[in-house]
């Protein structure tokens, strides 16, 4: 804990310096200093204004990865399993991940109209690749002696793909929930600041109409603060599951069959 102490002491006392000693008193720079910055973050924290902007940003996180799983999980199976599908999507994929999600922005708008929708739609956009790419990697790993090991039991698919596919993508669908997680948080700001009235990107724009700078500052703390603890939840749970349960064998991993096939 001691470096990372010393990091974050080291961050406030150069803001510190560059907004206090560094200026006059009357500079811009000084309304954005750490000892404002502090007062408007206690203020508003404790009466209550920055509660429901947070938890209307957490809810549209949640809602934005849920659909971003619910449709990179299949896709991403279906890549990873099916050559032919992969190469035929593959080109169309790789263009549409490099189009930035918030391109997106004035055609939800038009098709969804203002409110959470867009909000939903941009977050789904940028999640959704993580998500996609870690699946099929995950599935190309898995070695395929394991799924005819399961069908040679007579196993059914439902089995199999409870006892031998899933813990074998396990590992790498967290990863990309993990990474889904982090680019969700980017997107999510921008996206809060085209027609809705909660959330931290609406905040953001809140307090630079009514000139309150001490009040933005605090609100990027609240973000980078809320997206690492967002990341840092991600990134146990991921160590976690990967402690806790084994994996099957992957394609470069020998395989050994269980006693009750030999």
């Amino acid at each position: 804990m001691g470096l990372p102490l010393a990091g974050i002491a080291l961050f406030v006392v150069l803001w510190w310096v560059a907004t206090k000693l560094l200026v006059p008193p009357s500079s811009f720079l000084a309304r954005f200093a750490p000892d404002r910055t502090a007062t408007a973050l206690w203020t508003l924290t404790t009466s209550g204004v920055l509660w429901p902007h947070i938890f209307a940003s957490v809810r549209r996180i949640l809602v934005g990865l849920a659909i971003s799983v619910a449709v990179g999980i299949p896709l991403g199976l279906a890549v990873g399993s099916l050559p032919f599908f992969a190469r035929m999507t593959g080109p169309v994929f790789q263009f549409l991940r490099m189009v930035s999600p918030l391109s997106w922005t004035p055609l939800a708008i038009i098709l969804m109209g203002v409110g959470d929708g867009p909000v939903y739609a941009l977050i789904a956009i940028g999640a959704t690749w993580p998500v996609i790419l870690n699946t099929a990697a995950g599935v190309q790993a898995l070695n395929p002696r394991w799924l005819l090991l399961g069908r040679s039991l007579g196993g059914t698919r439902l089995e199999i793909a409870r006892t031998i596919l899933w813990p074998g993508i396990r590992p790498h669908v967290l990863t990309g929930l993990r990474l889904a997680v982090g680019l969700a948080w980017i997107i999510l700001v921008p996206a809060e600041m085209l027609g809705v009235n909660s959330g931290l990107g609406y905040f953001i724009l809140d307090t630079r109409d009514r000139l309150a700078y001490a009040e933005l500052t605090a609100t990027i703390i609240v973000i980078g603060l809320c997206g690492f603890l967002l990341d840092s939840l991600a990134r146990s749970i991921l160590q976690e599951r990967r402690r806790r349960r084994p994996r099957p064998a992957t394609a470069t991993q020998p395989v050994s069959p269980p006693a009750a096939a030999r």
